[in-house]
């Protein structure tokens, strides 16, 4: 079974706060496994009056939720509050998501206050998956659909391999396996869970250019194991000559494994408690 991870929840916050100004310009990849996730919606026969998107970054998908589900009130999450000030430049003058700062793991909304929840590549930053699943059944309406991409174990593997030639830290971020992802459902009792999941490698000529974007994302080490202070010059250079094992036709490969997921709450499902209630009617876009 997946364990609590060693996520350093205020520093992954801090990071992405940092990298909300530069997000954008870099985050081709994430955008493009969004929009994979948005597709799958096309399959399924749903028409949800109230959507959170969990872990909205600057609300790309929150907006294209507003227009695929044109009548739907979309909630836009994220623990960053920089990442959110970014949602309200994306959408029209007339619909907009409604902008909510908050832990994932902790939401304060009330039980059942969704009908669909879509989350692009956040669990991966979750303490406890376990504990996080169920917060989001309480959450979710009966017969409601969560639809969600994270990462798994094989994602940077060429960097990781390349950081353990060079000292015993924890420089990349651990992700948990796709099948512990799935048993993590079942354990927490949603229906009908389906788990697939691809590899998607992108290439850099320079390890810098790596590292300069997985900064600007905010994705760099967040680990509770990562090392104190700054990389000398001396460990970067040691880790790039560990990574030019890895150079195929000129450019170096970094390999993200995407894992696709999606479950619906039961029918018959019974209350989780109250929460952190939070009237939907309260919660407006950031500068309203």
């Amino acid at each position: 079974m997946a364990e609590i991870s060693t996520i350093d929840k205020q520093q992954a916050r801090r990071a992405f706060n940092r990298a909300a100004a530069t997000y954008d310009a870099v985050a081709e990849l994430q955008n493009e496994i969004g929009a994979r996730l948005i597709e799958r919606l096309d399959y399924i026969r749903l028409q949800p009056a109230r959507i959170l998107d969990l872990g909205a970054g600057t609300g790309a998908f929150s907006n294209a939720l507003l227009k695929r589900y044109r009548k739907a009130d979309v909630i836009a999450l994220d623990i960053a509050e920089n990442m959110l000030q970014r949602v309200p430049s994306r959408a029209g003058w007339f619909r907009r998501p409604r902008c909510v700062c908050a832990d994932g793991e902790l939401l304060p909304f009330a039980d059942n206050s969704f009908d669909l929840i879509f989350s692009n590549l956040m669990l991966q930053w979750c303490v406890d998956l376990e504990s996080t699943l169920s917060e989001l059944r309480r959450v979710l309406a009966p017969g409601g659909l969560l639809m969600f991409t994270t990462l798994g174990p094989d994602t940077l593997m060429e960097l990781r391999a390349s950081w353990e030639a060079v000292d015993g830290y924890t420089h990349v971020n651990a992700f948990i396996d796709m099948h512990d992802v799935g048993d993590c459902l079942v354990k927490t009792r949603w229906a009908e869970p389906v788990m697939d999941s691809e590899r998607i490698t992108v290439t850099y000529r320079k390890l810098r250019t790596l590292m300069d974007d997985l900064k600007q994302i905010g994705a760099h080490n967040v680990t509770l194991g990562r090392p104190g202070g700054l990389t000398g010059r001396r460990r970067m250079q040691q880790l790039a000559e560990a990574y030019e094992g890895y150079r195929v036709d000129g450019v170096l490969p970094a390999s993200y494994e995407v894992v696709y997921g999606h479950a619906w709450s039961p029918l018959n499902k019974q209350s989780s408690g109250p929460g952190n209630a939070v009237p939907l009617a309260s919660l407006q876009p950031p500068g309203e």
